[in-house]
C-alpha cells in the first residue's frame, strides 16, 4: 500500500503472523483521496459568523503570548482545539501546535538549503509518481506541474534529505497535502517533521514496526471499550494492521470527510497521538460493537468491506468530535499498553530494527521537551486585533483621533490611493472541493514566504 517499503514489510516483518497480509493491499488500494467531499456539505458543522470571529480574537489573543498560554492555561487551548480552531488562523495554530514555528526560526534557511538540493533519484521518481493521487479534486493540487504539485514534492523531497536513513513513504503525501492546504511549503514542511518525529515516531521507517505496535495498542483498547468488536475481530482473526495502517498512517486524512478531518487534526496537534486512538477505537465500537450491526459481516472479507465503508452517521463532525472527547482513553493508557506490546514484541520478534525517539503526546510535552524563545515565537509580521470582549485602553481614543486627523488630510490632499488586490495563490482550506474549476497553473519555485506574507487571515 505504502511503497515499497510495506511490500518488504509484509514479506519480512509479517510473513509468518500474517500469512494473507496480501488482503491489505486489496483492501486498501490507492485510490483518489477525498472520495467523500460531497458528502462533507451534509454533515459539516454550521458556525454562526459572529461566533467565529469571537473565536478568531481569541485566538488571536493566545498566538501574540503563545508562551504563557501553554505554560498557564493549556487546559484552555486544548478546550479551544476541541471546539475547532477558526478556518483563517489554522495554519497558523498547527505551526505553533506542533513546534514548527520554534523549528523554522532555530533553522532559518534550512528548507532553502534542501530545496535547492536534486534529492536523491530513487525517493524523487516515487514522489514525482504520487504527486496527482493526493487530492485530485482539490483546485490546488488539479493541474499537473501546478504550484500544489510543486509545493507537495518541494516538501516531500526535502524531508528525504533531513531524514536520509527513512526516506520517503507515501502515507506522508497526503500529510503533506493537508498541511499546504493551510500554510507555505516552509511552515509545512517543518510541521511535517514535527508529525514525522515527534506525534508518530517510527511510523515510516523502513519497517513499519511502530504501525504494529500500535495496531497492537488499538486491539488490547478495544476490548476494554467494546468487548463485542474486540471478540468478532479476534473469531475471524482480523489483524489490526490490516485496518488501521491507513487510518493512522494517514491521520484519517484519506478516510473522513473533510470537516471531520479538520477537527481531528485540531485536536490530534494539541493533544497526540491519543485523538487517533479514540478516533479508531469509536469507528470500531459504532460499526462491529453489537450483534445486530455484525449478523452483515459473517466473515473476514465482509468484515474489511464494513471497515472501508463506514457509515457516514459515525463520522459526522459533530457526533465524531463529542464521542472523541468523552472517550477515556489517556495517554498513561497508551503507554503502559505500549510497554507491554514491546516485552510480546521482543519476545516474538526480537529487538527493534529501527530506534525511534520518544513519543511525544502532544503540543505541551513538546514545548516542555524544548522550551522556545520569546523571539522563536514572535510572529512576522506581529498581527494584533482588538478582541471585543478586551477592556477599552485610554490609548484608544487617541489612535482614532490621529487616525482621524490622517484621512482629512487625505482629504483636504485630494489623494486617491487605489485598493491593493491581493492575490493569495492558496485556495480556503475550509472545503477541498472542486469549486472551481481546474486551472493549468504556471510552475514556480516560490511559494508564499510565511516571515513577509501572511495570507491567512
Amino acid at each position: 500500500m505504502y511503497t515499497d517499503k510495506l511490500l518488504t514489510t509484509c514479506e519480512l516483518s509479517l510473513a509468518n503472523t500474517y500469512k494473507n497480509l496480501s488482503v491489505c493491499c486489496l483492501n486498501f488500494p490507492i485510490r483518489p483521496s477525498m472520495s467523500l467531499i460531497d458528502q462533507d456539505r451534509k454533515v459539516a458543522e454550521e458556525i454562526p459568523i459572529e461566533v467565529l470571529r469571537e473565536r478568531e480574537a481569541k485566538w488571536l489573543e493566545m498566538l501574540n503570548s503563545w508562551d504563557k498560554w501553554m505554560a498557564k492555561k493549556h487546559k484552555k487551548v486544548k478546550e479551544r482545539c476541541q471546539k475547532g480552531i477558526p478556518p483563517s488562523l489554522r495554519g497558523r495554530a498547527w505551526l505553533y501546535l506542533t513546534g514548527g514555528k520554534v523549528k523554522r526560526e532555530q533553522n532559518k534557511r534550512k528548507f532553502q538549503e534542501l530545496d535547492n538540493q536534486p534529492g536523491d533519484p530513487k525517493w524523487v521518481d516515487i514522489i514525482e509518481r504520487d504527486l496527482h493521487r493526493q487530492f485530485p479534486f482539490h483546485e490546488m493540487f488539479a493541474a499537473r506541474g501546478g504550484h500544489g504539485q510543486q509545493d507537495l514534492f518541494r516538501v516531500l523531497k526535502a524531508y528525504t534529505l533531513h531524514r536520509p536513513e527513512e526516506g520517503y513513504c507515501q502515507a506522508q503525501a497526503p500529510i503533506a497535502a493537508v498541511l499546504l492546504m493551510h500554510m507555505p511549503a516552509e511552515d509545512a514542511f517543518w510541521v511535517l517533521v514535527q508529525i514525522c518525529e515527534k506525534y508518530l515516531p517510527g511510523y515510516y521507517s523502513t519497517k513499519l514496526e511502530a504501525i504494529q505496535l500500535d495496531g497492537e495498542i488499538l486491539y488490547a483498547l478495544l476490548r476494554r471499550v467494546s468487548p463485542v468488536a474486540h471478540r468478532h475481530l479476534k473469531k475471524h482473526k482480523l489483524e489490526p494492521v490490516l485496518y488501521m495502517t491507513e487510518w493512522f498512517m494517514c491521520a484519517f486524512s484519506r478516510t473522513l470527510p473533510w470537516a471531520s478531518v479538520l477537527r481531528v487534526w485540531d485536536m490530534f496537534l494539541c493533544e497526540g497521538v491519543k485523538i487517533l486512538f479514540r478516533v479508531g477505537l469509536v469507528l470500531l465500537k459504532y460499526t462491529l460493537g453489537s450483534q445486530e450491526k455484525l449478523k452483515s459481516c459473517q466473515g473476514l472479507y465482509e468484515t474489511m468491506e464494513l471497515l472501508r465503508a463506514i457509515k457516514t452517521q459515525y463520522m459526522q463532525e459533530g457526533f465524531l468530535a463529542h464521542e472523541i472527547i468523552a472517550l477515556t482513553v489517556s495517554e498513561k493508557d497508551i503507554e503502559k499498553e505500549h510497554h507491554a506490546q514491546l516485552r510480546r514484541w521482543k519476545e516474538t520478534h526480537g529487538d527493534l530494527h529501527c530506534k525511534s525517539p520518544p513519543r511525544m503526546h502532544g503540543a505541551k510535552a513538546i514545548m516542555k521537551a524544548e522550551p522556545p524563545s520569546r523571539q522563536d515565537l514572535k510572529q512576522m509580521p506581529t498581527i494584533i486585533v482588538k478582541s471585543p470582549l478586551a477592556p477599552k485602553t485610554d490609548e484608544e481614543p487617541a489612535e482614532a483621533e490621529r487616525e482621524s486627523r490622517k484621512t482629512e488630510e487625505k482629504k483636504q490632499n485630494k489623494m486617491i490611493v487605489p485598493p491593493e488586490e491581493t492575490v493569495n495563490p492558496y485556495p480556503s482550506p475550509s472545503d477541498p472541493s472542486p469549486l472551481l474549476k481546474p486551472l493549468t497553473i504556471q510552475g514556480s519555485k516560490e511559494s508564499l514566504s510565511s516571515a513577509e506574507h501572511d495570507t491567512y487571515l
